[in-house]
């Protein structure tokens, strides 16, 4: 460790240091994390916009006695450089190395698991009501950025944090003034006032003197609060806060080291739940993220001159095959409407929004409204598609389940970052959406061996009008097959590959690929596999399957998304519902979380790669499969 930071004891004595001090380890901060993105690839804008305020925080409070709750995690990067994993930062996202998120198990600094958006709030209320069960004297803080300040879930913690007066603090990161236009100096007066003790103790003075007065006490000051409630409705920004039982702080300038130790010094001074309006720019300090944030918000690695990104990536993603084949199939269909819950760049749909903007709906981070909203607008006759990240869209199963397949109704689910996602850890894989989506009745599941299928099952999708249908592809770039004209599929087949008549490997999505080079080895090896593109995981190919089942008498599934109720799983129970029993060896996750790595890394580890696959059925098949079916 060189520079400033590495004569200080972190994070301890960042309390000993003054305003200049703490101002220059903010600087090495941030320069030794875009350093490290750069090479790394990461969350880059949101953490680089908190920095000053990640340094106020540790020379404020005692980490980790005091805990401190980021909210999603994608701004944790300031916090592991000050709280004792600088040496190992350049292993950040990588196989073994530090985890991009907040992870307990990684550090006793990290009071939280986090990685999904919305949770900060509920988790330090948590924390801070067992510190009071427990007879404990710490402090308890969440930092919540605007974007997730949206997700319901928070509203729903802070409705309950000012019900029961908790002794917590909730920290605004608002790096886009989401919440009104509260600039220039009449803001930053009342701000100034919010943040006086003069103010609270004139308040409880006032009705303390007024409560003596006989019989007209009460109705005073009920008088007084509603005139000084309307007018503070026109002038004060943080009145919604004020009204959920908050007592509220700032807007507070978030790159200001000064400023913000000032005004966590006086919330600390106050009792029941403080909430903290701190104003940051995302991106701070790296002129190439302050223009592009959304860009950098989380990017792989990059040229430090210029921000470019250093992979060139040939073939499109499935992603752009996605979003750009939804556009084409937009100027044709004048029905199709697109959602996405504040993902529009992630998922690929910002194209359609800005050709059909009257057609697009950003839910902002509610996933849950996102379903039930595309149910509500396929029963009025649209056909509507919602975009979502595989991880994301487990928080809307009831939404699923209830709103849209009990009904029946017709929605396209793009399933996203299905499968192994890679640098983002446990919190961000997508493993689970086959096995939830294939129990739900009147449900359709496909998934795409490559993204020219992809084009063909969207359009095939919105053909389908029995019910809802999901299409889960992965973060990755597609294989390099020609894009050919969109067109239907028959509805619930699957494709036969390669005959063989000693082992039957069935695959369904991008694992197919890997299924079909694994058969070529292992015909020089004198197994001769047949190979099936499931294509459907729901409804099943019964025909398809249950021939070359008996033509092949073993059994390979393989899959992407956890063994328990996946995908092979659905294979086994096809063969009990026809009273058929074939030897079957399930290929896919097992019973765990998959940590990070690249998604290349963690393919193999998971045996679902080429080789992986190739060495599970030599052992599966012994040598020469053997035959049979009873």
């Amino acid at each position: 460790m060189e520079g400033f930071i590495g004569s200080l004891k972190l994070p301890e004595e960042l309390k000993t240091l003054n305003t200049e001090q703490l101002e220059k380890v903010a600087a090495e901060v941030r320069k030794y994390m875009i350093q490290t993105v750069a090479d790394n690839g990461g969350h880059l804008s949101a953490s680089l916009g908190v920095v000053e305020l990640t340094v106020a925080l540790h020379s404020t409070y005692n980490s980790p006695e005091d805990r401190i709750v980021w909210d999603v995690g994608h701004q944790s990067y300031p916090h592991k450089l000050l709280t004792g994993r600088w040496e190992q930062f350049p292993t950040l996202r990588r196989l073994g190395g530090l985890c991009g998120f907040p992870k307990p198990s990684e550090s006793e600094h990290d009071s939280f698991m986090t990685g999904h958006s919305s949770t900060s709030i509920s988790a330090a209320l948590g924390l801070a009501q067992a510190r009071d069960h427990n007879g404990d004297d710490y402090k308890v803080m969440a930092v919540i950025g605007d974007g997730a300040l949206t997700g319901g879930m928070a509203f729903e913690a802070l409705n309950h944090a000012g019900h029961i007066k908790a002794n917590m603090l909730v920290i605004l990161n608002d790096n886009k003034m989401s919440i009104g236009s509260n600039v220039g100096s009449m803001s930053s007066y009342l701000g100034r006032i919010r943040s006086d003790p003069k103010y609270s103790r004139l308040k409880k003075d006032f009705e303390v003197f007024v409560n003596k007065i006989p019989v007209l006490g009460k109705k005073m000051i009920d008088t007084a609060e509603r005139v000084k409630g309307g007018l503070k409705y026109l002038i004060m920004p943080g009145m919604l806060f004020e009204e959920l039982g908050f007592t509220y702080f700032g807007p507070v300038d978030g790159h200001n080291i000064a400023a913000l130790k000032s005004v966590l010094k006086q919330a600390n001074k106050m009792n029941g739940p403080v909430f903290v309006h701190v104003v940051t720019e995302k991106g701070k300090g790296y002129h190439h993220a302050e223009k592009s944030p959304e860009v950098f918000h989380g990017i792989g690695p990059f040229d430090l001159i210029n921000g470019r990104p250093l992979k060139n990536k040939k073939n499109p993603s499935y992603t752009d095959v996605f979003g750009n084949t939804l556009v084409e199939l937009g100027r044709k269909n004048l029905k199709i409407v697109a959602i996405t819950a504040a993902m529009s760049a992630g998922t690929g749909l910002n194209k359609f929004a800005a050709e059909f903007p009257d057609r697009f709906y950003d839910v902002g981070i509610a996933e849950q409204h996102g379903v039930t909203l595309a149910a509500a607008l396929a029963a009025g006759k649209m056909c509507p598609v919602i975009a979502v990240y595989s991880t994301f869209l487990q928080r809307a199963y009831d939404q699923i389940l209830h709103d849209t397949c009990l009904q029946k109704l017709p929605v396209v689910f793009a399933v996203d970052r299905a499968g192994i996602i890679g640098e983002d850890g446990e919190t961000h894989q997508g493993l689970f959406d086959i096995t939830y989506l294939r129990t739900m009745p009147n449900m359709s599941v496909m998934a795409p061996a490559n993204e020219d299928e992809l084009q063909h099952m969207l359009l095939t999708a919105f053909k389908y009008q029995g019910g809802p249908v999901a299409i889960r592809y992965p973060r990755d770039k597609g294989v390099g097959v020609d894009l050919t004209e969109p067109k239907a599929l028959p509805w619930g087949k699957g494709e036969l590959l390669m005959q063989g008549e000693d082992l039957l490997i069935i695959a369904a999505g991008t694992v197919v690929n890997s299924a079909l080079e694994a058969a070529e080895k292992l015909f020089w090896q004198g197994i001769k596999a047949t190979v099936i593109n499931a294509r459907f995981v729901k409804p099943l190919d019964e025909e398809l399957i249950i021939n070359w089942a008996r033509k092949c008498g073993r059994v390979i599934t393989i899959e992407e998304n956890i063994i328990a109720g996946g995908f092979g799983s659905s294979i086994i129970e096809l063969f009990e519902n026809k009273g058929l029993s074939f030897p079957v060896k399930r290929l896919g996750i097992g019973d765990c979380f998959i940590e990070h790595g690249t998604r290349a890394e963690m393919l193999s580890c998971c045996n679902l790669d080429t080789d992986g696959i190739y060495k599970e059925a030599m052992i599966f098949a012994g040598g020469k499969a053997a035959k049979g079916v009873t």
